[in-house]
């Protein structure tokens, strides 16, 4: 729900939280700290990594807070959407998503933004305190995580205000920052407390292969962020993940789903895990977002989801019939109960189907698109919120040593045909029935996408005569496009998709695919001058309760 008290504190919505101890915790045992007299007590590490809470908190509300993270990354990209459900509703907030509509009233941008100051808050107010400052680890670990939020906000947003203390003058208000100081602090602050991290953690905490892949991701961006082409930023990106890749402290999945399951501690492949669980930090809606109503017999849910998001019809088009990865991340066709019976509806199979006939005119019928469930969906009340978020895996580790090497032509001794070596590996998996179709060669990843870019949508409703309203873009002209290809049957659903677009450009204009390209009901931009949108708007509550902050330009 979001809240309502930004107008009548500007400042608490950048600089205040509650350090409460006793919800959305990852360490449940708790320590009460107001009842320790400090001048008697030594507090350890352990005590003062149970300060962090609130830390946690934030961070699973910037990912599953409502119109979160996920969200934002996948629904203004070319693979997922929440179209108008005709008789049912949404797409309020989810139709000028995704036809890049934005505008400063989409929720989406209350989430991240909110939640994502309210960690920031709650990492100076603890690095303010001397018991913290006394500890190099727990230091060092929250100026980590401060530097994660500021890492999400600068991709989203860019103009963001830089706040390192809570002690501010009364009516303070912040500033915008310049991005490339923004920037250089990010990298700056991860870079100073990489070595002071454990290298082992616990489970969802941060540790030094969690800062090279957040380096690698600060690195890997860069050019796509400031407009620039400077292969060093590759180079450093590369040596990241290479640090990562060759420390063997984690391991490939044997199967694709491994990583997506509720509780994912014992999975070898994740680097660094947000953590929920159905009691105390509840908060992935994500199966009752998509499934139909009737799905609820197919996992044994006792509540009944709500119908909404489902995949974009082209990209279903782009998967190999043989890649695993279609079946594991997506339902099609006709859906069945845990006794193995067909489901019906009002005396129709429910049967979810490819194609769907629009995003908002007429919108989708109820069983129109693939429902995504790559995420465990537990029966009860679970559904998936209770899924932990394998927010960094060593997967991306081996895909973003692979693009570098693409990018870069080779380095470090190795070559591009490494680069198609790591990626075949990873699609192994996808294609153990039929491994030769695992093969990628390099051609394969620096030619075009097989992506049928192009508007495409049926405006008539359903039992009229169809009236398709079609172009044909195609994805020939996609630099790496069969990379671009990869990373998205891999990483779909994983917060990766609207950067990646962002990244990757077209050799027929001087454009990226996220603006140049058009896709199901979303048209492509004419004017290669016109970046405006690689960024999202402030909220306008944001403009409202703080003068100093400037909207973003084209807003």
């Amino acid at each position: 729900m979001r809240l309502k008290h930004i107008k009548a504190c500007a400042y608490a919505m950048f600089i205040s939280a509650t350090l409460t101890l006793a919800s959305s915790c990852t360490d449940l045992d708790e320590t009460i700290y107001s009842e320790i007299s400090s001048d008697n007590y030594t507090f350890t590490d352990a005590d003062i990594q149970s300060m962090f809470s609130a830390v946690y908190g934030s961070l699973r509300g910037v990912y599953w807070g409502w119109n979160g993270l996920f969200d934002i990354s996948e629904e203004s990209g070319d693979c997922m959407m929440t179209p108008l459900r005709i008789g049912i509703g949404w797409g309020d907030l989810y139709i000028p998503m995704h036809k890049h509509q934005f505008h400063s009233h989409i929720d989406h941008y209350y989430t991240i933004w909110y939640n994502a100051y309210q960690g920031i808050n709650s990492c100076n107010q603890l690095l303010d305190r001397d018991i913290v400052q006394e500890s190099e680890t727990a230091s060092a670990e929250l100026r980590a995580y401060r530097a994660l939020f500021y890492y999400i906000l600068f991709d989203n947003f860019r103009n963001v205000p830089l706040e390192t203390t809570y002690k501010q003058e009364d009516g303070y208000l912040p500033e915008q920052a310049d991005p490339q100081k923004t920037y250089d602090f990010i990298i700056s602050e991860l870079n100073e407390v990489k070595e002071k991290l454990n290298k082992k953690a616990k489970y969802g905490q941060f540790n030094q292969y969690a800062v090279c892949m957040t380096l690698a991701k600060m690195y890997l961006n860069h050019n796509a962020w400031f407009n620039t082409d400077d292969n060093t930023y590759y180079q450093k990106a590369y040596m990241e993940v290479n640090e990562v890749i060759s420390a063997h402290k984690y391991t490939l999945s044997s199967n694709y789903t491994d990583p997506f399951q509720e509780d994912g501690s014992s999975c070898a492949e994740i680097i660094f895990a947000i953590p929920f669980d159905y009691t105390y930090a509840t908060g992935n809606y994500l199966a009752n977002k998509c499934l139909h109503g009737a799905s609820a017999s197919t996992f044994g849910l006792s509540g009944a989801p709500w119908n909404g998001s489902c995949a974009i019809p082209q990209f279903i088009d782009t998967y190999d019939s043989d890649d695993s990865r279609l079946s594991d991340t997506w339902l099609i066709g006709n859906q069945y109960d845990q006794n193995g019976g067909l489901i019906k509806v009002d005396n129709e199979a429910l049967n979810y189907t490819k194609s769907v006939h629009s995003i908002d005119n007429p919108g989708a019928y109820s069983m129109e698109g693939a429902r995504f469930h790559k995420y465990q969906i537990v029966a009860g009340k679970h559904g998936t919120s209770a899924d932990d978020v394998p927010f960094y895996r060593l997967t991306d580790a081996y895909m973003i040593k692979a693009e570098c090497l693409l990018r870069l032509g080779g380095y470090n001794g190795e070559s591009k045909e490494d680069a198609a070596k790591i990626v075949t590996m990873i699609r192994t998996r996808a294609f153990k029935n039929n491994p030769q179709k695992a093969i990628r060669t390099v051609s394969e990843l620096e030619g075009g996408s097989s992506y049928a870019y192009g508007h495409r949508e049926n405006i008539a409703k359903k039992g009229e005569t169809d009236n398709i309203v079609q172009t044909n873009e195609g994805g020939s002209d996609i630099q790496l496009g069969g990379l671009l290809d990869d990373l998205a049957w891999e990483f779909v659903g994983e917060h990766h998709r609207r950067q990646d677009l962002i990244r990757f450009r077209l050799t027929s204009k001087n454009m990226n695919v996220y603006n140049g390209k058009s896709w199901f009901c979303k048209d492509a931009e004419t004017n290669p001058s016109d970046i405006h949108r690689n960024i999202y708007p402030i909220y306008q509550d944001f403009l409202d309760a703080n003068l100093k902050l400037k909207q973003n330009t084209g807003y």
